[in-house]
């Protein structure tokens, strides 16, 4: 176990050894966290790319929804009132 020291600014260095552990690297983004006993949890935050959608591109995945040909027909029948079915 590590043993680190809080700074007077309130901040704490992650020795080496634990980040080369984990296949951490410095800059990396994480999220904190206290659970109910007191300790500090500390986990990688998921960094996942955005794409904004315009109308075109919204309407270009409206016509791509569709049900092959049949497919809803055959599913139709299929489904019926009977909540026993």
């Amino acid at each position: 176990m590590d043993v680190v020291k809080l700074g007077p600014k309130g901040q704490v260095s992650i020795p080496k050894s634990v980040l080369q552990r984990l296949g951490m690297e410095g800059e990396q983004i994480l999220l904190v966290d206290v659970t109910g006993d007191g300790a500090i949890v500390l986990r990688p935050a998921g960094a996942y790319p955005l794409e904004l959608y315009d109308d075109e591109r919204i309407q270009a995945f409206l016509d791509e929804d569709t049900l092959p040909e049949g497919l809803r027909e055959r599913m139709a029948a299929r489904v019926t009132d009977d909540p026993a079915r």
